[in-house]
């Protein structure tokens, strides 16, 4: 729940973890094993005050960043170009009233900042997951260039693992920058930095 319109990114990972607890319950097999033998966690929502916003009046406002007033009067900060790693190459404005704003530094933002926090104080974190609407794609690492995972294991995992959960539900796997240009996003970030494989569906 980066992206205040894009509510089902929100939903996604509620039904999930809605799953989890429902087939775990019932005593399925593979759920209790998956369960019982690795740390989840799950974060529904990075940005509530632009998910609040985007619906309060009852209506959709199609509202995409948080609700940071910004220094020239405008609102918001598109936390998906506001984390550190090759932050500002591209993909992202620095103009305060583009919906790609990427905020005045990197990790300007609390909601960032918290997402930062979290990762860097769960060392064992190894696949982190984060989604979007709307398109059927599994991204992996780069969106801020078109050059490859210069590691190639690390990419033949990224492919090998797209490539397998695009077989349970028909998504195109690819890199994220065959996409568009993207800087600053989370899971540039997560792997950059963190070495963390990363996805977003």
């Amino acid at each position: 729940g980066h992206h205040a319109r894009e509510h089902l990114s929100v939903e996604l990972p509620l039904r999930f973890a809605q799953q989890l607890l429902e087939k775990y319950k019932a005593g399925d097999f593979r759920i209790r094993n998956l369960v019982n033998s690795r740390d989840i966690q799950i974060v529904p929502a990075i940005n509530p005050d632009g998910l609040e916003y985007d619906v309060a009046s009852g209506n959709y406002k199609l509202w995409r960043k948080n609700r940071k007033k910004n220094a020239d009067g405008t609102y918001g900060v598109d936390l998906n170009r506001n984390y550190g790693f090759k932050w500002g190459t591209g993909g992202s404005s620095t103009s305060p009233s583009s919906d790609t704003y990427m905020g005045p530094a990197p990790f300007s933002e609390p909601e960032t900042q918290a997402v930062k926090n979290w990762v860097e104080s769960n060392k064992n974190f190894n696949i982190l997951l984060s989604t979007h609407t709307f398109s059927e794609l599994i991204l992996y690492p780069w969106g801020n260039t078109h050059d490859s995972i210069a590691d190639k294991r690390a990419l033949a995992v990224h492919e090998k693992m797209a490539q397998q959960m695009a077989t349970w539900n028909n998504y195109k796997p690819q890199q994220s920058s065959d996409l568009y240009i993207a800087s600053g996003d989370t899971t540039d970030w997560s792997f950059g930095q963190h070495g963390i494989i990363s996805f977003t569906f």
